[in-house]
């Protein structure tokens, strides 16, 4: 039987071929196309039964590779494995192998559950077995079915297995450390900086510190982000401090030789030229993270201040990379600065390279474009190239061969910038410092033409007619604005047009004038209103006739703001006192108080009534103080109150005073009664089960709202009753012709010291106390009553 078993192995060992033939490649497509089938590794192995025994059980390898949990392959092959060495001493070394075969079967198929690998990784690191245990670790986390049972994720393992393999850099032999952290750089972007940190520290570890700088220069130069950025420099800045602390701990101990100067200076040197580098490292994370951003462009240039060949490569490569359509900020900024650069340095020709550029860019805005043209000739100004300023802005504003609108962002800015304001305005400029009128006048037209104007530029034109004596011109200007615009934005040019016509006609051409009044006013706002129509009323107090200006001030009163009335109020009586006298005012005091809020209506009435006072109208300014009163709180407005108490003091009398308090009292029940009905209905809606009608009246608690009214309406009208003023013998009644020395005399004959007020209300209360007076009709007695004792 061994000679049996033996002879075809060794024979096929001879001739290896015969065992290789075409079928085999049946089988192997078969197992391409599902390696994952117990049925078709079995077929292939049983007809390669005959093959020599390493290519058998290399067929076996195979199939565990991929089924490693299948108990049918692993017992024909572990079966397989015994026979081949049996009758074999038990010395040679093909017994090894067949016991590492049933090791690894047992492994797989009992030992370790794929759920538990956690558990046997941790108890190879305890015995100190970390190869296996990174080989262990290295599978899991390239198995991306493995689900952790202590909930860890597939980054956690594989930052578990950086850490054991760099830390451990003599005991783990068996993997590439390099390699797998490079691939978790590529595998897990958003954590590159502790990968980076893990790969030097394996270097360090392994004490290749030239190999472990290189990692740390290519991860600073190569990192996306500020917090990646961060933990690498402060790792490779603490390598560094930690080699420079190592060096003078070593040459304190050995003694110091003219070598260690020279590293240790060398040392410090890296150390230094680290920590300078840190703000132009840091830019350079953040251009990465995002190459399109000026600002940082910008930043990068001032950190390469006093070093002019690093500013002109820094400017030239933001010029090639930024994308003016992804740009972060204005993206012709970077050109302009680039042609300063030279400028300052005195390199003009290479500044107008620079621009010259600049202008064939594709921008994003025609604003951009308007800027470099506008800096271009700037420059020029500042170098006294007035001619070649001209030029410059001219060619801006040429019309291209392919005209375009301002907006239409699917052609170029180039084809779009003759319609920029901001070049028109630029040219319109110069041409009146540098061209001709006739120049500048054919620019402003051409802006007008093309409809880019704005209320200003109308103004600057109109201005620059009217300083060379072309009057009519600059009106007509003013006149093409306001057909060009709106209001409110036409206000500007009303206001402008209508002051020169004004002082340049005055009253030549009065008509006319009027006319442009009215068409200003014709849909103007109420905001804007007032300036013009001031404007107007002292155009015909001027020139006009006095009451076409009052009737523009009334016209001003209705078409003003609000909140503008009261004002244009007072300049309207104040001119009509001034024109036709202060007794034309009342009917337009009387406009006022209809018209204006109560605040300002109680000002217009006491100077209403002030104004009769001294027309010696007394009666008059009474009335209107009664009027007054009716919008007058007496807890609000006590100085109203006040003024009237005087007024009837020094022109009033018993009576008067009385009927003023009597007033007082109605308005001040008038706002009460306002107050709590007000009270009684928040309380009705508010009070389901904590207010009741008992709390407003106590002792009253089967009584409604409405009755307790009724009753409060009741009690005021009493008091209004008892304060009526009763017919007296002597009233003195105050005439409106009677002089204020009559009036006092009169006053001290009624009262020598002064008017009690409170003493005089309670003889009033007492006299009306008192019972009336009852009158008793006469009647003749009959003449039998008298009887005899009747006498003729």
């Amino acid at each position: 039987m061994p000679a049996l078993e033996e002879t075809p192995v060794a024979a096929g060992e001879g001739k290896p071929d015969l065992f290789f033939e075409e079928e085999d490649l049946q089988y192997e497509e078969e197992i391409l196309r599902n390696p994952f089938s117990v049925k078709c590794w079995i077929r292939y192995i049983e007809f390669k039964q005959n093959a020599p025994r390493h290519v058998l059980n290399l067929i076996y390898e195979r199939a565990l590779k991929e089924l490693p949990g299948s108990y049918k392959l692993w017992y024909n092959y572990l079966k397989q494995r015994r026979k081949q060495v049996k009758n074999r001493c038990v010395t040679d070394p093909s017994y090894e192998e067949v016991n590492n075969c049933h090791e690894r079967a047992l492994v797989f198929m009992h030992k370790l559950s794929p759920e538990n690998a956690e558990e046997y990784i941790e108890y190879l690191r305890s015995i100190d077995r970390l190869d296996e245990a990174a080989l262990r670790l290295a599978t899991v986390v390239n198995d991306e079915r493995f689900i952790s049972k202590e909930g860890k994720s597939n980054y956690q393992l594989w930052h578990e297995l950086c850490d054991l393999i760099s830390q451990n850099p003599d005991k783990v032999k068996s993997l590439n450390v390099g390699a797998i952290i490079r691939g978790g750089l590529t595998r897990f972007t958003d954590q590159l900086g502790k990968l980076w940190c893990s790969l030097a520290d394996y270097y360090i570890r392994s004490g290749h510190f030239e190999k472990a700088r290189d990692v740390y220069e290519e991860a600073i130069q190569t990192v996306m982000t500020v917090r990646d950025f961060t933990q690498v420099f402060d790792s490779y800045a603490q390598f560094e401090e930690s080699m420079i602390a190592a060096k003078m701990e070593t040459t304190s101990e050995l003694g110091q030789e003219e070598e260690d100067d020279v590293d240790l200076e060398l040392r410090l040197a890296r150390f230094e030229q680290l920590i300078t580098r840190r703000p132009l490292l840091l830019n350079s994370v953040l251009l990465r993270q995002n190459p399109h951003n000026v600002h940082e462009w910008h930043k990068r240039v001032k950190l390469f201040e006093g070093k002019p060949r690093e500013i002109i490569n820094t400017y030239t490569e933001a010029v090639q990379t930024v994308d003016p359509f992804k740009a972060t900020g204005k993206t012709h900024t970077l050109w302009v600065s680039f042609a300063k650069f030279y400028e300052d340095n005195g390199q003009i020709e290479d500044a107008r390279t620079i621009f010259e550029k600049a202008t064939k860019v594709n921008f994003k805005q025609v604003d951009d474009l308007a800027c470099v043209w506008c800096e271009y000739g700037e420059m020029e100004l500042r170098h006294e190239n007035y001619d070649q300023a001209l030029r410059i802005l001219r060619k801006a504003t040429a019309i291209p061969a392919k005209k375009a609108e301002y907006f239409d962002a699917s052609e170029p800015v180039q084809n779009r910038v003759y319609k920029s304001l901001k070049v028109w305005s630029m040219l319109a400029d110069l041409e009146e410092s540098l061209g001709t009128f006739k120049s500048t006048k054919a620019v402003y037209d051409r802006i007008l033409d093309l409809r880019i104007a704005t209320p200003q530029i109308i103004i600057n034109y109109a201005l620059f007619l009217e300083e060379h004596t072309y009057f009519e011109e600059s009106f007509k200007a003013y006149e093409r604005g306001i057909s060009l615009f709106r209001w409110p934005n036409v206000y500007d040019i009303w206001n402008t047009y209508l002051t020169k016509f004004i002082d340049r006609y005055g009253g030549k051409k009065l008509e006319r004038a009027r006319d442009l009044f009215e068409q200003a006013l014709d849909g103007c706002p109420q905001k804007y209103a007032k300036t013009i129509y001031l404007l107007y009323a002292k155009l015909e107090e001027e020139f006009g006739l006095a009451r076409h200006a009052m009737a523009v001030y009334e016209r001003a009163t209705r078409a003003v703001q609000p909140s503008e009335q009261y004002e244009m109020y007072n300049i309207f009586i104040k001119r009509a006192a001034e024109i036709y006298g202060v007794t034309h005012t009342r009917s337009i005091y009387e406009k006022a108080i209809e018209v204006l809020s109560d605040e300002h209506a109680r000002e217009m009435c006491q100077r209403f009534a002030d104004m009769e006072c001294k027309l010696g109208e007394i009666d008059r300014a009474r009335a209107i103080y009664s009027y007054c009163s009716q919008i007058c709180d007496p807890r609000t407005t006590g100085s109203f109150w006040q003024t009237w108490k005087d007024f009837e003091i020094r022109h009033g009398n018993e009576d008067t005073i009385r009927e003023m308090l009597r007033i007082k009292r109605s308005v001040q029940a008038t706002y009460n009664t306002q107050v709590n009905f007000m009270a009684s209905q928040m309380l009705k809606v508010s009070s389901n089960a904590t207010g009741t009608v008992s709390d407003l009246a106590p002792g009253q608690s089967g009584m409604d709202d409405m009755k307790l009214l009724e009753q409060r309406a009741e009690q005021l009208a009493a008091e209004a009753e008892r304060d009526k003023p009763r017919a007296k013998e002597k009233i003195l009644f105050v005439r409106s012709d009677a002089s204020r020395s009559e009036l006092a005399a009169l006053s001290r004959q009624a009262n020598p010291d002064e008017i009690d007020i409170e003493e005089e209300e309670e003889e009033g209360e007492s006299e009306e106390n008192e019972p009336d007076e009852v009158q008793l009709e006469q009647q003749s007695v009959p003449s039998a009553v008298f009887g005899g004792l009747k006498t003729d």
